[in-house]
């Protein structure tokens, strides 16, 4: 139980930001929960946090043990609640928000079907490429593709998102391959306008300028054509105007009928993620839950991905 409780008290001091904040929460004094963290930091023999009379912020190896963390805290609130719930029916209204791309091709085609399962639900999807503040505008569930900010909401790993630099096989023909990042400039680049998301480039693992070992390393390559959507970028590809960096799970369909050809593997930078998120809550709503592991099973299977 002690364990258990140092593990709330530490996510609770990394979602609010302080001592203070978590010993408000629980209505006890800030000492008891700084002796909670200092406990838990002893137990595990590594620093998690940097603690500060103005702020809190969390060590590299506090920031993955968060992320644990959370998962484990998630994980046994839904066990307990698959107990507790019995045969008791998930009703009531859903609020959901996703990126516009993402969400038209993998969460509102799976809205009706989770309704199938679950009729006495009703769910409400907004699609944008905003980031919605979830708490604040009353949402349950956002899903997010790729790196999260440091945020108070509770995220779940979906499933890995890949990046690869894709083109038509007409486009390669008639100019060749990149054989590595640093060619691109040679290339029909087809970027995100700079109003867009992907504000640091395409990702590329390269070895370390060190000389051991990989690095990642952001390019920002150019083209006679950019676009603020990236479903034009996907289009414009399939037509053979150049080369893109989009994501799996927009082109692998692509790939496995060869309307596109992936170049530069070997440079492909590590996975991403595909994340639900949902405000800090000491009980999930059984609809929220269902509608988590929904996505979850659905993700995890390889069919499902290779039917898209």
């Amino acid at each position: 139980m002690d364990k258990l409780k140092q593990l709330e008290t530490f996510v609770a001091v990394a979602s609010r930001g302080s001592l203070t904040a978590a010993a408000r929460q629980e209505n006890v004094a800030p000492a008891i929960i700084g002796r909670r963290i200092d406990a838990l930091e002893a137990r595990l023999g590594v620093k998690l946090m940097v603690r500060t009379t103005r702020r809190i912020t969390l060590t590299h190896e506090g920031s993955a043990f968060l992320e644990d963390c959370q998962r484990l805290l998630t994980d046994l609130s839904n066990a307990e609640a698959s107990v507790s719930a019995g045969g008791v029916k998930a009703s009531g209204h859903v609020r959901i928000t996703a990126p516009a791309g993402f969400g038209r091709r993998h969460v509102a085609p799976l809205v009706p079907r989770f309704r199938e399962l679950h009729p006495e639900v009703t769910l409400s999807l907004n699609l944008s490429d905003r980031v919605v503040d979830v708490a604040g505008e009353g949402y349950d569930c956002a899903v997010r593709v790729g790196d999260l900010p440091d945020s108070s909401l509770v995220s779940v790993r979906l499933a890995d998102n890949r990046r690869l630099c894709v083109a038509a096989p007409a486009y390669l023909q008639r100019h060749g391959r990149p054989a590595t990042p640093a060619d691109l400039v040679r290339f029909d680049c087809l970027t995100l306008s700079s109003d867009a998301s992907q504000t640091r480039g395409w990702a590329f693992s390269m070895p370390a300028s060190s000389g051991s070992g990989r690095e990642i390393v952001h390019l920002r390559p150019g083209g006679p054509l950019d676009c603020s959507d990236g479903q034009v970028l996907h289009e414009w590809c399939l037509s053979g105007q150049g080369i893109a960096w989009r994501s799996t799970w927009e082109v692998e369909a692509d790939i496995r009928a060869g309307r596109l050809v992936s170049v530069l593997d070997d440079f492909a930078a590590p996975p991403n993620g595909i994340y639900a998120l949902f405000p800090q809550r000491r009980h999930l709503a059984l609809r929220v839950r269902l509608w988590i592991d929904f996505l979850k099973h659905e993700y995890g299977r390889a069919e499902y991905w290779a039917g898209r």
